[in-house]
């Protein structure tokens, strides 16, 4: 589970909160995913039309058995392979084709090209930052009149700073109240590239300082034995995946993104509401997020020393990283909401009916 699937989640309760019909579908087989019970929580019908090993060309036709099911006027899909199969079962079942590009989604020459293929067929293609629109141009995805920009949004109520959190989660984690935090939030995996943070990170940490990982991925154990090699490792909490990040955001007092590449990552936002300063890989659209030196600090991807500097200077400057967090609170409450968002989606669902 990542951004993406929060964003889809978000969208949607926005979609009925409009008086809108929606039904989120899955292609992933059964069981359910973490999201499946917010969804249902919500009153948001979910169902799983299960995609087989391989090309399965019968998934387009049981696709569209499923838009005429549930009445389907637009279809919205988010990222590669629902873009694949969703694009041609919508036009079978006679609804709109609305499209989320949510990264750079490197791919092979043949899934490209499907891609392309299906992408003649949506009526809006949207990118959540400039430079993922660069991308879809550059790849020639879309068709330029098609390609539009909207930034994603997220219900930032749940994030804000709660001093009384933040010692109730460090006591939980074991972590000294007054030691200075580094954390991360994320899939573990090879384009996120945590291990350039634990790296970068290891000589300013001890007993007054710590780092906090939160998620799960390929590289779990590849980077727990990083740690375990490097002397100050020890320093280093790993909590796997949890569904409680607004308050363990709280706990923090550095919020740091090692990507390789990114589209538009919502943990950075999330971030920037709990009013924690940010450091990041100037990857994707966070550069359009964070201003250097303002409400965060942007170091160049792969760079260890550049990323063990901006984290020592905001160690050593509480108050620098004071004020960074609570600039980036108030650029996250104006651009990232999740009432912005689905206002946008909405004016585009508008003009792709004819509406407006």
């Amino acid at each position: 589970m990542g951004g993406q699937e929060r964003v889809a989640l978000d969208l949607a309760v926005g979609q009925r909160a409009a008086g809108c019909g929606v039904v989120a579908l899955s292609l992933a087989p059964p069981p359910d995913g973490p999201l499946a019970a917010e969804f249902a929580a919500a009153g948001i019908p979910i169902a799983t039309v299960p995609k087989r090993a391989g090309f399965d060309s019968w998934l387009i036709l049981r696709l569209a058995r499923a838009f005429r099911r549930a009445h389907a006027t637009i279809v919205h899909t988010h990222n590669p392979q629902p873009l694949i199969y969703g694009a041609l079962a919508a036009q079978l079942a006679r609804a709109r084709i609305v499209h989320t590009k949510h990264g750079a989604n490197p791919d092979t020459s043949r899934r490209l090209k499907l891609r392309r293929l299906a992408a003649r067929l949506v009526h809006a293609y949207v990118a959540v930052s400039p430079t993922t629109a660069t991308v879809a141009w550059q790849n020639r995805e879309v068709d330029d009149k098609k390609l539009s920009v909207i930034p994603n949004g997220i219900d930032l109520s749940r994030f804000h700073r709660d001093l009384r959190e933040r010692q109730v989660v460090r006591r939980e984690l074991g972590i000294p109240p007054r030691a200075w935090v580094f954390g991360t939030v994320g899939r573990l995996d090879p384009e996120k590239d945590q291990a350039l943070l634990v790296r970068a990170v290891e000589p300013l940490l001890g007993e007054n300082a710590r780092l906090v990982v939160v998620g799960d991925g390929e590289e779990a154990q590849r980077l727990r034995d990083l740690c375990f090699r490097l002397p100050q490792g020890r320093h280093v909490h790993w909590l796997g995946v949890r569904s409680d990040v607004p308050r363990l955001l709280s706990a923090l007092d550095v919020f740091v993104l090692s990507s390789r590449t990114e589209g538009l990552p919502l943990v950075i936002p999330e971030a920037m509401a709990a009013s924690l300063p940010v450091v990041s890989t100037s990857v994707g659209g966070i550069p359009g997020v964070i201003e250097d030196g303002v409400t965060g600090f942007l170091v160049p991807p792969g760079n260890e020393q550049a990323l063990r500097l901006r984290l020592a200077e905001l160690a050593k400057d509480r108050a620098l990283a004071e004020d960074c967090g609570r600039k980036g609170r108030q650029v996250a409450l104006e651009r990232y909401s999740r009432e912005r968002m689905v206002r946008d989606y909405m004016e585009l669902y508008r003009r792709v009916l004819g509406l407006s």
